[in-house]
């Protein structure tokens, strides 16, 4: 009975979990115009429909765009920050690494509308670049952080003797330090893309005309749940996992 329990709890684990998500892309086949029992399908009515979306695919370009950007931003902030706080010992670092975590404790409101206030006072109109500006202040502390714990006394050690060997400091960060840290590095990306891909609340206060893919469903569902709703869900849903599975597989050969 004791051998038995533990699958128990990790099978109801499971379900609890994935339960909602698999409810989801059930009903996305769904031939009705209703995203309720009882299940008529498999049909991909909807996913033509949500493909042929003009609007849908422009918000989908958008969601990648301000993402990829964002993220590949907070990381290089990131990884700077990191490096200067671990290999230089200067007044106050503990303070520094202190304020630039604390963002991660704060709410996505809060900051969104912080960054509003902000952006409208000193005339800047809202725009993609503006939600790529929140999320780059939601995602630095993250990046930060990642890359701040995977810097040990191994990657200083091979520094340390590049600098021996006549390397200067930017061949040393280049060919030595990023390499060395480059799963960190991954971890850090990936998952600022992913928060930044499913993002919602930033992305709403700060863009106007040209929104993200969060921002379209949400208007989207002011009409009323359909199974193309589903449909967009499922394929969100498919690109998160994507990144998530294309980590795991980086990290997963970096370590062979």
């Amino acid at each position: 009975m004791m051998r038995v329990l533990p699958w128990v709890y990790l099978a109801a684990a499971f379900v609890f979990i994935y339960l909602p998500v698999g409810t989801l892309v059930l009903f996305s086949f769904q031939d009705g115009r209703l995203p309720v029992p009882p299940f008529n399908g498999p049909s991909l009515r909807w996913y033509g429909d949500v493909l042929g979306d003009a609007r849908l695919m422009a918000a989908l370009v958008n969601s990648v765009g301000v993402a990829f950007v964002s993220s590949t931003i907070a990381v290089t902030l990131g990884f700077l920050a990191a490096y200067g706080l671990a290999r230089h010992h200067l007044p106050g670092s503990a303070l520094v690494r202190g304020l630039l975590i604390a963002p991660l404790t704060v709410s996505y409101l809060i900051v969104g509308l912080g960054l509003l206030i902000v952006l409208t006072q000193t005339g800047f109109g809202l725009s993609l670049v503006t939600a790529g500006i929140g999320h780059v202040v939601i995602n630095l502390p993250l990046a930060f952080a990642i890359i701040y714990a995977a810097m040990g006394a191994q990657q200083q050690n091979a520094e340390r003797a590049a600098r021996d060997l006549g390397a200067t400091e930017a061949r040393v960060i280049l060919l030595v330090t990023v390499p060395m840290l480059a799963p960190a590095i991954g971890a850090a990306f990936f998952l600022s893309m992913t928060f930044s891909w499913d993002e919602f609340i930033i992305a709403f206060l700060l863009t106007r005309f040209d929104v993200t893919l969060p921002v379209e469903i949400w208007s989207l569902l002011r009409s009323g749940l359909s199974p193309r709703l589903n449909a967009i869900g499922s394929l969100v849903f498919l690109i998160s996992v994507a990144f998530v599975l294309l980590l795991e597989l980086l990290i997963l050969r970096k370590r062979k």
